[in-house]
């Protein structure tokens, strides 16, 4: 399958489902009145996707693999924010494993296909 546009990655993809299911937590009730750590959690799971799909429009390897690291960095971040979320009481375990593990699939793909990139340079 050839890829066209950023739509049509498999990353890019999860990374849309990651920003529905964000969005779903940080609208708990507990969440909802925290507005900073709501509104990192919001910002930093869009711009695992937002970013990817720029890197994708610059139209050069890389800058593609540029932002690839920047939406890796942002993947890590929400981890790092699922602990907050957690230890706050404001989401449950089985939420924070299923996000965990997504951010975790999303961090892997990006991190193949940086080497994917890199070998075609």
């Amino acid at each position: 399958m050839s890829i066209k546009q950023f739509e049509d990655l498999k990353v890019w993809q999860a990374s849309r489902e990651f920003i529905t299911l964000t969005y779903k937590l940080t609208s708990k009730p507990k969440f909802k009145t925290d507005f900073g750590l709501k509104d990192q959690f919001q910002r930093a799971s869009v711009s695992v996707m937002n970013n990817i799909a720029e890197g994708f429009e610059r139209d050069n390897n890389k800058e593609f693999v540029r932002f690839l690291t920047y939406s890796k960095g942002s993947a890590g971040e929400v981890r790092s924010l699922l602990y907050v979320a957690l230890d706050l009481e404001y989401i449950s375990e089985s939420e924070f494993l299923e996000h965990y593990n997504l951010a975790i699939d999303i961090i892997t793909q990006i991190a193949n296909f940086i080497k994917y990139l890199n070998k075609t340079k």
